[in-house]
């Protein structure tokens, strides 16, 4: 049997198994495991996360009952709504690895269930309008529409109610600086979300090694605060508290782990509940205008082109900045630093 005759007979199993998936994939991406990233999207106001969870499921449905004509009709639609995608993510320069992927699962699905159009044979001249495929559905009196009209239709509609972002900001006015640790020519500068399980995992692990750093007396260390998630400024601002009140290392490291507990292990989500928490943890904080840091941490996140996170840059030199990306890459970034002052201390 040959592998289209194979193909033709498994179409509908292989189309529900790449839909599972991408379903599968989204899922991954909500919750995020090496890396959170920014690049978000939306369409009404609905996270294209979970849009693309229910375009899935839709061809499911379709491909479990055996409708390849409403099968293909979604794929081409999906196809153009990608056309948009990547286009958005390539004149932003931010990929989303996720999302590129579950573009393959789509593709793949199209090319299971694609059909040389019989237009074809009746009309070569007609041949770019039916590259794509045609569908028949008898119910609704359809023969040989065009399946490069549906993408072309799928194309417009997110084109008109697509809303993208690729850099988190905090929209205020500035005055002050940003917090730090130590001084020194070599400079660390950790962008994480306390929402993020892998910005949790590399601060606890990292944590001995960043106070090795500055034992050197050869290193300063920032941490920077991205909003990924809608209560990430709450968080943020009593960060910025906390270290106004007492700007140790000791301090800031344990109140970052606090405010990690408190966005991971409570998942609390509101100033008031926030507060209590604090209290609870015996956290003291001095408030002030954290309006004026906001907009340096936004202009330091847009400078550094902070994608995802954690991200870490380390500055050798005013030419010399490395980028790491991912709590694994970040702690070979870290290693590699110390290293490197202990070869020059020698």
């Amino acid at each position: 049997m040959k592998i289209t005759e194979i193909t033709k007979k498994y179409r509908n199993i292989i189309t529900i198994l790449l839909a599972l998936i991408g379903i599968g994939i989204m899922a991954y991406y909500d919750y995020c495991d090496s890396a959170c990233s920014y690049l978000k999207g939306d369409v009404f106001g609905i996270d294209l996360k979970w849009l693309g969870i229910a375009f899935m499921t839709v061809v499911i449905v379709f491909a479990a009952f055996k409708q390849p004509p409403f099968v293909r009709i979604l794929l081409a639609a999906g196809l153009g709504v990608e056309v948009h995608l990547y286009a958005f993510q390539v004149q932003n320069d931010v990929y989303c690895p996720f999302c590129l992927a579950y573009s393959v699962m789509l593709i793949a699905s199209f090319i299971i269930n694609y059909e040389v159009p019989s237009a074809w044979r009746e009309n070569r001249r007609r041949m770019w309008l039916y590259f794509l495929g045609e569908v028949n559905i008898p119910m609704f009196k359809i023969n040989k529409l065009p399946l490069l009209l549906v993408s072309v239709l799928g194309y417009l509609a997110v084109l008109l109610t697509f809303s993208g972002s690729v850099t988190p900001a905090y929209g205020q006015d500035s005055i002050q600086g940003i917090p730090s640790l130590g001084k020194g020519p070599y400079e660390v500068t950790i962008f994480a979300d306390y929402f993020c399980p892998p910005c949790r995992r590399i601060d606890k692990k990292a944590e001995p090694l960043l106070k090795e750093l500055l034992a050197t007396g050869q290193v300063k260390i920032t941490f920077v605060d991205v909003p990924l998630y809608s209560a990430t400024p709450i968080y943020a601002k009593y960060y910025l508290y906390a270290v106004n009140a007492d700007p140790g290392i000791n301090n800031v490291l344990h109140v970052r782990k606090v405010l990690f507990d408190a966005a991971q292990g409570r998942n609390i989500q509101t100033e008031e509940d926030l507060i209590a928490y604090l209290k609870e943890q015996k956290i003291i904080w001095k408030a002030f205008d954290e309006k004026t840091i906001f907009p340096l941490l936004t202009d330091i996140i847009r400078k550094n082109i902070i994608g995802s996170t954690p991200t870490c840059a380390i500055k050798y030199s005013a030419t010399d900045v490395k980028k790491y990306i991912g709590d694994d890459k970040i702690w070979e970034g870290l290693t590699k630093l110390k290293g490197h002052l202990a070869a020059v201390k020698k």
